[in-house]
């Protein structure tokens, strides 16, 4: 059982850590050689150009800044919520207020609990009657297992936690109706995007004398006549995918040896061809890589044909777009077939968010795969229970000692004994959840969800139930065994109830040392970004050998939702159940809160670089996981009072729970629709004043590359380099004049191409502009010379797994 003396120390340990992390962090952050490490979303958004003469320098010389340690914190809270919608997306927003919405809910509560309960709970004096195998600590005594069974006061703790839930549910309304208007707002002032044309079809039917596109372009013209615009498959291309990853190491390796030998052109670089260059034959090593690439260029063009011309190399999945977003809407929330396992639409994820390697998985296995995993999940949750318990085994010595004294002389000494109670369980246990989110992520795209946004969703669901029955229950069914061992062993069945109805509340210790460990030193630890710091750091020795390699060490990551949403929801989860319970813990909720908004702000706006843009489509799970929360608080307290004779106050409890459910339903059907569906009204609006606007707009032409995939751009790379070879014959002027030729016809084109960037949020330097205008404009010239050497078209979208771009 931690002690005061226990958590003194945690607190001492924990807040010296977080210290000396952002002590660290204000140190490296202003060192130049980090400056990839630290900002590496204003170099992703062209507002931050590498210094080279700083880089040289490597160590930052000016003594001033050493003194600005702190000003990091006004520049995160200097940005308006406008301008961080506009520089990081709607997502980023929205998860910032999750934090915001703690501190409206829990700083109220926990004013009116130290004031209200605190004193009630110290007066009650009830541990100090009970027998000595029940084990307590002095904080302890500020919980409501310090009241006396039966007392009167249970009414004031009834009465506090009708009034905490109905403070909770008001600021969940207004959250709700808050992040519902922002989203409409940002749907209706967003540009002209693909995805609000596409709807992606999936498990299409196979028709033996049509091909798969054959088929979906039959089937939309009979059934949507009026708005079908067009249709782009899906290839399968695994082994296309493997070969050009394979050509990329070694095109890195050739640029490496040829950098080495312009500096150094008196020596041309020579290494072995064995096993890490320490076996095998001596070779020149710019002729032994190119021979290679020129070797697997065949074997690349091989492939290409072979995926080009194989009919199975289509998967029953296309990309089908519209002339305008309400055919859109009306295909994408409909049911097109009699068969409702058969020609499944959806809204398309924006290009971005799109998950290739899912795609091609059938639709019969989808179930099979999403049953594997829900045993595997649970399989996983009751494995982590042996570790869990092992926790709870280091947080409660008491117990253990009372079964096995012989550890006592060890455990007796106060150094160990307030390390082992009071920094030990939390850090076990955080450790022990590290690896976890990249375990549920793999177990998410097994499920086969094609979008980005849609798997971290499926790993926060997974997340938070393990977090409950493991982190939560767990720690407090295991806990509460631990510490009255002796009491079960000895006392009569009928009354562990009432023993368990006593311990429960004393877990708040735990939770105090986790929430010390996970949100103070935790949020500290990822300001300063110990392992990317590494990690790019080791990169740059080992492996970085062009600039293109040093763009890719630099590794801005995105904000993990499937990670760090559950672990928001188990604050509120903590900070709920133990509002009333034991209020002393909420402080400590409070500082985790106000801090963690700090930090996210200041990563968000500086370092997270997300991957795609949902418009907060992960709200609906976070305001039902709160809700949850209020439940299971609900449930406790009413277990707790029946077991400490409450008989008068504790069926009024009752209602709590069905007033709660009664709100979420009206939540739900008020709110949630703004976040599944998209208004008829809404998409008809926007298309007349697009068209008003511009009626020659040429929508297929701009829907045409919209969903890219990028082993397209391999495609495309390869005939750009056979054509590369006729362009150099051209003049300069003749050059010229086809250059001007290509502005005049397309400016319409490359208008609508930065519509849809700025859509979706991407922000790219001016030469990765420029390589995108090119690309587009190349591709069209081709696809128009591919028309005219044959009556098919090359696939607009091929399936592979783990090509980056």
């Amino acid at each position: 059982m931690a002690t005061l003396q226990d958590l003194g120390v945690s607190a001492f340990i924990n807040i010296l850590g977080a210290f000396v992390f952002l002590l660290l962090f204000a140190v490296l952050r202003i060192q130049p050689i980090n400056d990839r490490v630290y900002f590496p979303k204003l170099y992703i958004a062209g507002k931050r150009a590498a210094d080279h003469r700083g880089a040289r320098r490597a160590i930052n010389l000016n003594l001033c800044t050493y003194f600005k340690f702190l000003s990091w914190v006004p520049g995160a809270l200097r940005m308006t919520q406008t301008e961080l919608i506009h520089h990081a997306g709607l997502d980023s927003a929205v998860y910032l207020r999750i934090y915001t919405l703690g501190l409206k809910i829990f700083l109220p509560v926990m004013v009116v609990a130290l004031l209200v309960l605190i004193p009630v709970n110290v007066s009650g004096g009830t541990l100090l009657n009970l027998r000595k195998d029940v084990m307590f600590s002095d904080i302890d005594k500020l919980s409501i297992s310090n009241v006396s069974p039966g007392s009167n006061r249970f009414f004031i703790h009834l009465l506090m936690a009708y009034v905490f839930t109905f403070w909770t549910c008001f600021m969940l309304y207004k959250e709700y109706s808050n992040v519902a208007f922002m989203r409409l707002h940002f749907l209706a002032s967003q540009k002209r995007c693909a995805d609000q044309f596409t709807v992606i079809v999936r498990n299409i039917p196979r028709v033996s004398s049509h091909s798969t596109s054959e088929t979906v372009d039959e089937f939309f013209r009979r059934n949507h006549p009026d708005h079908y615009l067009g249709q782009q498959a899906v290839y399968n291309a695994n082994r296309y995918a493997k070969l050009v990853k394979q050509k990329e190491r070694l095109q890195n390796w050739l640029d490496y040896y040829q950098l080495k030998f312009e500096r150094h052109p008196e020596k041309r670089p020579t290494g072995r061809t064995g096993c890490f260059g320490f076996c095998g034959r001596q070779v020149d090593q710019i002729d032994y890589y190119r021979a290679r690439i020129s070797e697997l260029d065949k074997r690349i063009a091989s492939e290409r044909q072979r995926v080009l011309n194989d009919p199975k190399a289509i998967m029953p999945v296309s990309f089908v777009t519209f002339d305008s977003r309400w055919g859109a809407a009306v295909c994408a929330q409909t049911q097109q077939s009699k068969n409702p396992t058969q020609w499944l639409t959806n809204w398309a994820p924006e290009p971005r968010d799109v998950y290739w390697q899912n795609l091609a998985i059938p639709f019969f296995s989808l179930s099979i795969r999403k049953f594997l995993i829900s045993i595997a999940v649970f399989a996983l949750v009751f494995f982590y229970m042996i570790p869990i318990a092992f926790v709870q085994s280091l947080a409660n010595l008491e117990g253990i000692e009372r079964v096995a004294p012989l550890l006592r002389p060890v455990i007796e000494v106060k150094v160990v004994k307030s390390f082992l109670q009071g920094f030990l369980p939390g850090l076990a246990l955080k450790l022990f959840l590290y690896i976890l989110p990249t375990v549920l992520m793999i177990m998410s795209k097994v499920e086969g969800y094609v979008s980005l946004s849609s798997l971290e969703r499926r790993t926060a669901s997974k997340y938070y139930y393990f977090m409950l029955v493991n982190v939560f229950l767990g720690s407090i069914i295991a806990g509460t065994a631990f510490e009255q061992l002796d009491s079960f062993f000895h006392d009569p069945p009928s009354q562990i109830p009432r023993t368990i109805g006593v311990a429960v509340p004393m877990k708040a210790t735990f939770f105090m040392t986790y929430i010390m460990v996970d949100g103070w030193a935790g949020i500290a630890n990822e300001i300063l970004r110990v392992k990317p710091l590494v990690i790019y750091h080791l990169k740059n020795m080992f492996i970085v050998k062009t600039e293109r390699d040093r763009e890719r060490a630099m590794d801005p990551r995105s904000i993990s939702l499937g990670e760090n949403l559950p672990s928001l929801q188990l604050y509120f989860l903590l900070g709920l159940v133990y509002a009333v319970v034991t209020p002393i813990l909420l402080p400590f909720i409070i500082v985790f809160f106000a801090f963690a908004y700090l930090v996210y702000r200041h990563q968000i706006i500086n370092v997270y670089n997300q991957e795609y843009e949902s418009a907060a489509a992960f709200w609906p799970q976070v305001h039902s996981r709160i809700i949850a929360s209020l439940l299971i608080s609900h449930v406790t307290l009413f277990g707790l009072m029946s077991t400490m004779k409450a008989a008068y106050s504790t069926p009024l409890l009752i209602f709590l729970p069905l007033l709660t459910i009664w709100f979420h339903k009206y939540c739900k059907s008020r709110f949630e629709p703004a976040f599944r569906k998209y208004p008829l009204e809404e998409a008809m609006e926007k298309d007349r004043m697009e068209h008003a606007s511009e009626p020659s707009l040429n929508l297929k032409t701009y829907l045409a590359n919209a969903y890219l995939h990028p082993i397209f751009h391999m495609f495309e790379q390869e005939d750009q380099k056979e054509e590369a070879t006729i362009e150099v014959r051209i003049d300069k002027s003749e050059h010229q004049q086809q250059q001007q030729h290509v502005r005049s016809s397309h400016s319409q084109y490359e208008e609508e191409t930065s519509a849809q960037t700025h859509c979706h949020h991407e922000e790219r330097t001016s030469s990765q502009y420029q390589y995108q205008y090119q690309y587009q404009h190349q591709y069209e010239y081709q696809h128009e010379e591919t028309h005219m050497r044959s009556e098919q078209p090359p696939p607009h979208f091929v399936y592979h797994p783990g090509v980056e771009h």
